[in-house]
Formats: C-alpha cells, sequence, structure tokens
C-alpha cells in the first residue's frame, strides 16, 4: 500500500508541474497576443526594435511579425501538449485514488 501511496503523490505532483507549465504558457500566449495587437497599431515606417541582450536592434516590421506569429503558433502547441498531459495524468490520478480506496476497505 505504501507503493500505491508514494506511486499517487508522485502523479499528484507531476500534476501540479504540469498544472505550473500551463499557466506560465498562458501568460507568456497573452504576453504575445498583446504584442500582436500593438502591432496593429504601428505605421509601416515606426521602426521595431528587438532586445538583444542588452542591446536594441532594429528588426523589420515583417520579420517581427513572423517571429511573434510563430512564437504564438508554438506556444499553442505546447498548451495542447500540456493539457493533454494534464488530463493524463488525472485519469492516473483518478485510477491510483480508486485503487487506495480499494485497499483501504
Amino acid at each position: 500500500m505504501s507503493d500505491l501511496a508514494a506511486q499517487y503523490q508522485k502523479v499528484q505532483g507531476d500534476l501540479e508541474d504540469l498544472i505550473m507549465n500551463r499557466q506560465k504558457l498562458e501568460t507568456q500566449l497573452q504576453e504575445n497576443k498583446i504584442v500582436t495587437e500593438e502591432f496593429e497599431t504601428l505605421k509601416d515606417e515606426t521602426p521595431i526594435y528587438k532586445l538583444t541582450g542588452n542591446v536594441l536592434l532594429p528588426v523589420e516590421q515583417d520579420e517581427a511579425r513572423t517571429n511573434v506569429d510563430k512564437r504564438l503558433e508554438f506556444i499553442n502547441g505546447e498548451i495542447d501538449r500540456c493539457e493533454k498531459n494534464i488530463k493524463d495524468r488525472q485519469g492516473e490520478l483518478d485510477r491510483l485514488r480508486n485503487e487506495l480506496m480499494k485497499q483501504t476497505k
């Protein structure tokens, strides 16, 4: 029974980590959506700079938009993957909980 309880605790910890990762991804998604909205307010000739280390480097608007779009696509893919893992862990947690309850009866 202690092996099952340890397994339950491990899966529970994994689930908590996945939920925290999901929250970080959601924050990144919202930040990048804000950047996309800001792009819409810019005039074509407005310069864009990218922070690289301690230096601001000029970037073409098209390149900056493409980079943010790719980042959004990547983040959305990671969110989908993370949500699948969360669902899998929750199912595993439910299964382990049921096994633990059967052993205590």
